[in-house]
């Protein structure tokens, strides 16, 4: 009986996928394979397509079916997700080329902007791409490609990102989903759907560019020879799949206009769902995944990556420490130091930031040290700049017309309850943390459902999931918070004009 789906998701930080039972949505199976990303420039985060991405597919589906014992052929479809939007130049046989360039992080392509805005002028950029052109553009990186590494350039059939690489192993199809095409500004008009077929800063990749499709349409099905290294069956439907953050919001159940999500992984995404096209100079106007929605979207470029970076390189753990988890230990500093950090405010900038701010060259920050200051002190104003990063984005949205006072919580990060409190606290929402199952994973199953007709859409995951949790403001600390905040806000604006003398590193 084909009543089982698998998904797979490509993240920063690891690879995930689950299969599950369809009628109920329990996982059967899951696999995880965590990995890193290569830093080889200042500025530049690639990862290697074949090995981590495809290697890492083929892996996780191999656990899946044995971990299981489910049959290949009673898989009814499959979905991928990946970090995005990435480039990846692959040749007619979906070779990669070069590694892949990630998403907002990689900020090699800031001349590449330029280019577009000198060569279009900033009104018609932002009439084609509804919103300013930034680092997580995808276009001004196959610009830096083609004026960097021509022969790469020249030599590329397809460029692709994550998941449509994936994909196209998968189906021997270039494909793109819409959400995700999105992205490709402003060689896209993002309200016309329509790749812009015309010479801009001296290039036109339209012939390099594959088929959109939405995000659940069926691309096609397992060929043989993807049959033969994977262990799936010839034929099993595989759909378009979309960008990680969009797959986490599906997983549990943020699929209505009006619904917000925030993911907490090694970045942040905020994703705010619209029933019109909304053109925006700080955030991202976008198709959604389905027809006749769309989606505002924004985001912080270092979250789970801070705790990660002070796990790395500040955390010394107590010498009675015990076997938890490393993150678990240091969760308990929160309890060391007061809210406001003992009035130490840090900007959370280490790799630039995406929204509200759009700068790749903003860096991080910690202001106010004293010799009073603790390591739990440096946590909690971490955790802490990352709620002032939401609410500046949350206020930010309201004046684009898009109130939030409600955000579904996901990703790594929202484990930490504490974490998600001081959030509430500082932005002033409510905070639901799912208990049912969820992840990106996860949701490319629940598309793959959906795009088999096992599912009529999203709502599936909310039905499952009847143990949220919801995180209220607690006004307690709301003076501390609402005077630093202020601090925060004013840290940016006085030290930006010195971020250039800064030079590279």
């Amino acid at each position: 009986m084909t009543n089982y789906l698998i998904g797979v998701d490509i993240g920063t930080g690891s690879s995930k996928g689950v299969l599950i039972e369809a009628e109920k949505g329990s996982v059967l199976a899951q696999s995880t394979i965590p990995h890193g990303v290569s830093l080889p420039h200042p500025g530049w985060v690639e990862q290697d397509a074949e090995i981590i991405w495809w290697g890492e597919f083929l892996q996780i589906v191999h656990d899946l079916l044995q971990e299981s014992g489910i049959a290949a052929r009673d898989i009814a479809g499959v979905g991928v997700s990946g970090i995005g939007p990435c480039v990846l130049p692959v040749d007619e046989h979906f070779n990669p080329l070069r590694p892949a360039i990630l998403y907002g992080i990689d900020t090699r392509a800031t001349a590449e902007i330029d280019q577009y805005l000198q060569d279009l002028g900033e009104e018609e950029v932002f009439r084609l791409a509804g919103c300013e052109l930034s680092s997580s553009a995808v276009a001004p990186k196959i610009l830096w490609l083609y004026n960097n590494e021509p022969e790469v350039f020249h030599a590329a059939r397809w460029f692709l990102t994550c998941q449509n690489f994936i994909v196209a192993r998968l189906t021997g199809i270039a494909s793109i989903d819409n959400y995700t095409a999105s992205t490709y500004s402003p060689i896209i008009d993002v309200e016309k759907r329509a790749w812009i077929d015309e010479d801009i800063a001296g290039i036109n990749p339209t012939a390099k560019l594959p088929e959109k499709y939405w995000t659940t349409e069926i691309v096609g099905g397992i060929t043989p020879e993807a049959a033969r290294v994977t262990g799936l069956h010839p034929g099993t439907p595989v759909i378009a799949g979309t960008i990680d953050a969009a797959a986490e919001a599906v997983s549990i159940g943020n699929y209505a206009v009006g619904d917000t999500m925030s993911m907490f992984g090694s970045s942040n995404s905020i994703i705010a769902l619209t029933s019109a096209y909304t053109r925006s100079r700080t955030f991202w106007g976008l198709n959604w995944l389905f027809p006749d929605q769309y989606a505002v979207v924004g985001g912080m470029a270092t979250v789970g990556s801070l705790t990660r970076w002070f796990l790395e390189n500040i955390y010394t753990p107590a010498s009675d420490a015990s076997d938890k988890n490393p993150y678990a230990q240091m969760m308990e500093l929160l309890d060391m130091s007061r809210p406001g950090a003992n009035n130490l405010v840090a900007l959370p900038y280490f790799e630039g930031e995406r929204t509200p701010i759009n700068n790749p060259l903003a860096r991080g920050a910690f202001f106010g040290l004293t010799l009073r200051h603790t390591q739990a002190d440096l946590y909690r104003a971490l955790l802490e700049a990352v709620g002032y990063g939401i609410r500046h984005n949350l206020e930010s949205l309201a004046e684009q017309g898009i109130p939030v006072k409600f955000i579904n919580a996901v990703g790594g990060g929202s484990k930490n309850q504490g974490w998600m409190q001081i959030i509430a606290n500082i932005a002033r929402v409510d905070v639901r943390i799912p208990q049912g199952i969820s992840g990106a994973s996860y949701g490319d199953a629940i598309l793959a459902g959906i795009g088999v007709g096992i599912y009529k859409d999203a709502s599936q995951a909310r039905i499952w999931d009847e143990a949220a949790q919801i995180l209220k403001p607690d006004p307690t600390d709301s003076h501390t918070y609402e005077r630093l905040y202020q601090v925060y806000r004013g840290l940016y604006g006085q030290t930006r004009n010195l971020l250039p003398l800064l030079g590279a590193g």
